[in-house]
């Protein structure tokens, strides 16, 4: 925190504008050696020769934005260069920067790491940015947005302040027993307690949408040899993302594919031909028997199964209608150009690849098959493991709380259940604590 920080804050390679972002104590020293201004203006674009400031060499023409702390993204004092994005023009000034006295080059995610430590934003929010910068489907956008502006730290800074504002009546009731306190204060508590329990259930039980809108919805791609899975997977992500052979077991790998299905992100996987059957033969035979085993672990683990079996067989696939019978199952009936009907006890979907027929109406229904499993609720979702599992401690601790026999287990655990909580912002303060007990009773005189 005692450097100055400096780093490249848009993509590397070449582009019309480059910009380099300088923050910390020597931040604004340096706009005036790069510049040669005597006074600064704050928050405004300023043209500027930029020179080094010992040989005086022209690096570049530039925009230079100056931010006094604490009104900037890191709270600290900020500069931005915004250069030409040659790359030659870019190392220069990186080059010159390096040289500085107190400079060095930023690590990652340096720059959201201080605004997190001076206050500028939550954990929460830290981690919607970086959400935001890896967003590929306007739902993604969507959800980092509404994080990043806070509604997901709302929620669980409502949580805490309730458990303080509790935790504090119980301290109260331990420490200062010869204050005017109302008796039994446990016992009233217990219904605010259970209900703030059912509201982390509710959150808890969201069937993890927010964690698969923000890492993808798996959709496998399940079937027999040749059955065109690898077909359709090109046809879905529009270039050959897969070897296509009317030869049996070409397909020995999961190759993977992402794509925007209906605006959700989606992993969309190409497997191996079930033939269970063909598990542990040796030779040649054993790399395809490691890519059926690899087919039936991505068949157990995906969010969705999409059975494709070949019209040209009378019967399905017996190893494929097993698997058919899990729940977020799409069945579909590949190559119904070629006249054959499959005998098959439900009604599958009907396409051919080749043909491009019934491609639609197979997307549809697997933007219908997503939109059920993820939904569109307004509510912020969880989109972080490390969350879930923070919310899972915290509703230990509150469970442990009601049925602790002492009011001094009872604090303990709201202590926990609020520092649980104050984990997944960041905010883990025991002043907080302290704040509330004096402005609701009246101690120390």
């Amino acid at each position: 925190m005692t450097d100055t920080i400096y780093a490249l804050a848009s993509a590397r390679g070449q582009a019309g504008v480059a910009v380099v972002r300088v923050s910390g104590e020597y931040a604004l020293d340096g706009f005036k050696r790069f510049t040669g201004d005597t006074e600064i203006m704050y928050r405004r674009a300023l043209l500027r020769e930029l020179k080094r400031p010992v040989s005086r060499e022209t690096l570049d023409n530039a925009l230079v934005i100056a931010f006094k702390a604490p009104h900037s993204y890191t709270g600290e004092d900020v500069v931005e260069y915004h250069l030409h994005g040659g790359m030659a023009v870019v190392q220069g000034v990186l080059d010159a920067l390096s040289a500085e006295k107190h400079y060095r080059m930023a690590e990652p995610g340096e720059f959201t790491r201080r605004a997190f430590e001076n206050g500028k934003m939550d954990l929460t929010e830290a981690e919607a940015i970086a959400d935001l910068i890896h967003a590929e489907t306007q739902l993604q956008k969507n959800q980092a947005l509404l994080q990043m502006g806070g509604a997901l730290a709302a929620i669980y800074d409502g949580w805490r302040d309730g458990l303080t504002k509790i935790l504090a009546y119980v301290e109260a009731e331990i420490e200062f027993p010869d204050e005017d306190l109302p008796d039994s204060i446990v016992p009233k508590i217990t219904p605010k307690i259970v209900d703030m329990l059912a509201e982390i259930d509710a959150h808890l039980n969201d069937n993890r949408r927010g964690e698969r809108l923000r890492n993808g919805i798996h959709v496998a791609v399940i079937g027999a040899p040749n059955a065109g899975k690898s077909s359709l997977v090109n046809a879905l992500v529009r270039r050959d993302v897969a070897i296509v052979s009317d030869i049996a077991g070409t397909t020995r790998d999961v190759i993977e594919a992402h794509l925007d299905i209906g605006g959700y992100p989606v992993i969309l996987s190409d497997t191996a031909g079930l033939r269970p059957d063909q598990i542990g033969t040796q030779g040649q035979d054993s790399i395809e028997s490691e890519g059926i085993r690899r087919a039936l672990k991505i068949a157990e683990e995906a969010d969705i199964r999409v059975i494709l079996y070949d019209a040209s067989q009378a019967e399905p696939d017996q190893h494929s209608f097993a698997l058919e019978q899990q729940d977020n199952t799409i069945a579909v009936i590949n190559k119904v150009d070629a006249g054959i009907k499959m005998n098959h006890p439900a009604d599958p979907l009907q396409i051919s690849v080749t043909k491009n027929t019934g491609i639609t109406a197979f997307l549809e229904r697997l933007t219908q098959e997503i939109d059920g499993l993820v939904g569109k609720a307004e509510a912020p979702a969880l989109t972080r493991q490390r969350h879930r599992d923070a919310l899972v401690d915290c509703r230990a601790s509150l469970g442990r709380c009601l049925n602790a026999p002492l009011p001094e287990l009872t604090a303990e655990d709201l202590r926990l259940a609020v520092r649980h909580l104050g984990r997944i912002t960041g905010r883990v303060d025991v002043e907080d604590l302290l704040d509330v007990i004096f402005r609701d009773f009246c101690i120390g005189k």
